[in-house]
């Protein structure tokens, strides 16, 4: 599992998405603020970060769709994230660091549960998608 993907416009870094097995992932596997709801070996998707001026233009859901799509092809069963849902106010980028809820729903990822960790005082979803195994 690569540990970051990370998005080029114009030859030019991006954005950045950061990505580990949870079950490989001390942080995620110890942590007591989002839980684990199985022990399956699925990719996590701990942050997204687009740079200055390159922001509303699709970049994260760029690099979303990579991680998926990546994920699917070496045989994961899914991919989880832990975003917030800010449900329609503007939050501060400094905090969005943890992804969109809209974003993944929009990926068709499903929400899960709601932990009890937080950013921009807002709760963190647990959102995954899950890949049909044949």
């Amino acid at each position: 599992v690569p540990t970051g993907f990370v998005a080029y416009l114009d030859d030019e870094p991006a954005g950045w998405c950061g990505v580990a097995v949870r079950t490989e992932t001390p942080r995620l596997r110890t942590s007591r603020t989002i839980p684990a709801i199985d022990d399956a070996p699925v990719w996590s998707i701990g942050c997204l970060k687009v740079r200055v001026g390159y922001r509303r233009q699709g970049v994260a859901r760029a690099l979303l769709a990579a991680v998926v799509e990546a994920a699917r092809e070496a045989g994961a069963p899914g991919v989880e994230a832990y975003p917030i849902d800010p449900a329609g106010s503007r939050v501060d980028v400094g905090f969005a660091f943890v992804g969109l809820a809209s974003m993944f729903d929009e990926a068709g990822f499903r929400r899960v549960l709601q932990t009890d960790a937080h950013s921009a005082g807002l709760p963190r979803l647990l959102v995954r998608l899950e890949f049909d195994r044949p």
